[in-house]
């Protein structure tokens, strides 16, 4: 029998989510829900090859396919994702350690315009302050002791495209200030060069610390927070999202199986 199951409810939780998936079903959604998020449950119930239970989100999603859930904070962040993806706004993603901020980044990428373009990621905290500044901004040769070629910065390598601030607390407070003026004026300088570069990037950031305590704290600039914040996103844990456990579950076991 080829038909697909789907369970609708007003009460999730992860034992009626389980209790589904013992007797077949395909998924669940969880009312309420709009009309769209239910054509597109039910066009993936029919095209689905088998009565095995899917991940609530596309595979052809790209990097949206690894936020696996289907509880409402999943939900609520993937359509914030979709209205803020075709954009070129900043977005500051915050949340804890380990809650997929990254994935979040590279899902706006993914369904933005600049898709065809780099996404250009830098890991804030694994650079001392005195790297930090040429990997953003790249040098020239003779710049200081070690420089003895060029270099091109992170900023240039995205152009017309993406660049991802991991966790971006981590820069120092002078090098916040040549962050705020790339936010504000769209250029820079090489380290040891006096020639503007003109920049054409999509700024995404991401953070585990509260900001707004960072700066109050003056570890933080403030006007620099709000250049970054223009949209901001929080990732929930998954202890707040419970209900998506057994969904990460069937599909880690799924990948297994086909492996």
């Amino acid at each position: 029998h080829d038909a697909q199951t789907v369970m609708v409810t007003a009460h999730a939780s992860v034992s009626s989510a389980v209790e589904a998936m013992r007797y077949g079903a395909f998924d669940f959604i969880e009312k309420p829900f709009t009309a769209d998020q239910l054509e597109q449950l039910v066009s993936r119930a029919l095209t689905s090859g088998n009565t095995a239970l899917r991940s609530t989100v596309p595979a052809d999603r790209g990097p949206a396919a690894a936020m696996i859930g289907s509880s409402s904070a999943l939900q609520a962040l993937h359509r914030k994702i979709a209205q803020v993806a075709p954009t070129s706004e900043t977005v500051l993603i915050t949340g804890e350690s380990g809650v997929g901020k990254e994935l979040v980044a590279r899902a706006i990428h993914a369904a933005s315009p600049r898709s065809g373009r780099a996404l250009v990621s830098l890991n804030c905290p694994a650079l001392s302050p005195q790297l930090m500044e040429s990997e953003l901004f790249g040098h020239e040769r003779g710049a200081f002791t070690s420089a003895d070629a060029p270099r091109v910065g992170r900023f240039e390598l995205a152009d017309s495209g993406t660049i991802l601030l991991d966790e971006v607390t981590e820069i120092s407070l002078p090098l916040q200030a040549k962050l705020l003026r790339v936010l504000q004026e769209r250029s820079y300088e090489r380290v040891g060069s006096s020639d503007t570069h003109v920049v054409d990037v999509r700024v995404l950031a991401t953070s585990n610390r509260d900001l707004r305590r960072e700066v109050a704290e003056g570890r933080f600039r403030e006007d620099l927070y709000f250049r970054l914040a223009v949209v901001p996103l929080h990732v929930p844990p998954l202890r707040e999202r419970r209900q998506d456990v057994p969904l990460l579950a069937q599909h880690f076991l799924l990948q297994a199986a086909r492996r």
